[in-house]
């Protein structure tokens, strides 16, 4: 069965080489034409020997996959489907601004944490990506060459993919590799303790957490994975984790009317973050099919950001893009995946 090369790490390159009884500096002259060359065939790779070449066409292909379908929003943003496997599809979003060009990756098809304000989530699980398949989601877009910054925030969990998004982030960052700075990329997750923990030790990536309440039964309410990691256990772990003064920890805030937007809610987040460095970025909700949820108005929303800045809890508001596109992480995939059901 032909294999993909596109997504190995330089050792499994290595070992592949060694199979084929080449030499082991062949690896890394692989890695150079799949990663900072991007070539698109085997045949490409001119300084391996025609044996070599030879041997490599009849075990493993490129591997690289172009997206299916990209919408464009009238304010510069991209929404690329990408196939993930028979009637499955992941999306990634392309959001310019100024001179920054950002791309939110996806790391599973679907996603089985179940978050109430989440589109992914109805979906439910259907398979965890490869680390080639999420590392093509950067690769294979129309401006690959000239991303800036990449955040692990399109569907899916990323520590519930644990060893595939870190053989990803390998790939972004080793020299070998897109020799990305680790510092230009964010990694979000739920709360997934132990594969937070890892991600700390393996990675110098930012991180983001998504927290959405302070309080233990709201936050329950809104996802399920409190039950397992409550957020007072995933901020301590935090609290615990030198991060220098390079890297950053984030939480993401959705704002529901009614529900996470009170005074109340500030005290209470000043009291969990208590001396943590961190910043809060806060995010409009936009209503998904499905949900009782409903977004807090702008007075509001600039109204928590003041108190929060005042408090000393250093307090942003995500400005929403897309909205015309289906931006909302989930949606479009979603619907595509409804037109196949219905072949």
């Amino acid at each position: 069965m032909i294999q993909p090369l596109f997504g190995k790490t330089l050792s499994e390159l290595q070992e592949i080489v060694v199979q084929a009884g080449l030499p082991r500096f062949t690896a890394a002259q692989i890695a150079d034409w799949l990663y900072p060359k991007r070539v698109a065939s085997i045949e490409e790779m001119t300084n391996l020997s025609k044996k070599a070449r030879s041997w490599l066409s009849d075990h493993y292909e490129i591997g690289v996959r172009m997206p299916q379908k990209v919408q464009v929003s009238s304010d510069g943003t991209k929404k690329y489907l990408f196939a993930a496997g028979a009637g499955k599809f992941v999306e990634t979003a392309m959001i310019p601004e100024n001179d920054r060009v950002t791309v939110c990756v996806s790391s599973q098809v679907g996603c089985k944490m179940g978050c109430l304000f989440c589109m992914t989530g109805k979906q439910g699980f259907q398979a965890q990506l490869t680390a080639g398949e999420i590392v093509n989601q950067v690769r294979s877009i129309e401006e690959a060459g000239k991303v800036t910054n990449i955040v692990y925030m399109g569907m899916g969990e990323p520590f519930d993919n644990l060893e595939q998004v870190l053989k990803s982030l390998e790939i972004l960052t080793a020299p070998w590799g897109y020799a990305m700075s680790p510092r230009r990329i964010t990694v979000s997750t739920i709360g997934i303790i132990p594969g937070m923990l890892t991600f700390l030790e393996r990675s110098d990536a930012h991180l983001a957490v998504s927290l959405h309440t302070p309080f233990d039964e709201e936050r329950q309410m809104l996802m399920p994975v409190q039950v397992a990691y409550p957020i007072r256990d995933v901020v301590n772990e935090i609290k615990s984790w030198d991060f220098g003064r390079q890297r950053r920890v984030s939480f993401e805030y959705i704002l529901f009317g009614g529900l996470n937007d009170t005074p109340r809610h500030v005290n209470e987040l000043v009291r969990l973050l208590d001396g943590l460095r961190c910043r809060i970025n806060l995010i409009r909700f936009h209503p998904i099919p499905g949900t009782p949820l409903r977004g807090s108005s702008d007075e509001t929303l600039f109204g928590f950001k003041d108190r929060l800045n005042e408090k000393g809890i250093l307090t942003t508001i995500r400005a929403s893009r897309g909205q015309d596109i289906y931006a909302a992480c989930g949606l479009l995939s979603t619907k595509e995946l409804v037109k196949n059901e219905k072949v």
